[in-house]
């Protein structure tokens, strides 16, 4: 599977144009970087997964071995995850994250690459009806997912 990655922070662009009064499940704060693993994968979009302190559901994949992890459930949240195809909502300043959820993140980049695109593509089929999923699972997973907000990205008609 091939596929870059990078450590970028979502732009004031970003947070302009997709207000958390309209968008409400995507997790940034006034004055605090949303941080995120960029993936550009085969797809025309790129994929920003946050980095989260505090996660308490399955659908992330959660550090083991870092400071941070020690005291809370922190990870990449996939629930949260935003895809972008302006690269002006990225940040001209690369973010910088905790340097040993860094190391875990590269140690386990493969893994993270195959779920966070397993989670957006079975979104994707699901909705497209080509690969259905329980309603409860489906609820569990995608209940408070930012994916609905990225349906045109994703080619996904208001039908679905």
């Amino acid at each position: 599977m091939k596929f870059s990655l990078d450590i970028y922070q979502l732009s004031a662009k970003f947070m302009a144009d997709y207000p958390i009064s309209k968008y409400p499940e995507l997790m940034y704060k006034q004055g605090r970087p949303y941080s995120c693993l960029l993936l550009d994968t085969h797809s025309d979009y790129l994929i920003c997964v946050p980095y989260r302190s505090s996660i308490r559901h399955k659908n992330a994949f959660l550090f083991v071995g870092t400071q941070r992890s020690r005291k809370m459930q922190s990870g990449l949240d996939y629930t949260k995850i935003v895809l972008i195809r302006d690269r002006g909502y990225l940040d001209t300043v690369k973010a910088v994250v905790d340097q040993d959820e860094y190391r875990e993140t590269i140690v386990h980049i493969q893994t993270i690459v195959k779920e966070v695109l397993n989670y957006v593509d079975t979104y994707i089929g699901h909705l497209a009806g080509t690969s259905q999923i329980h309603r409860r699972e489906y609820e569990r997973r995608y209940r408070f997912s930012t994916l609905p907000y990225f349906h045109d990205i994703m080619g996904i008609s208001e039908k679905s």
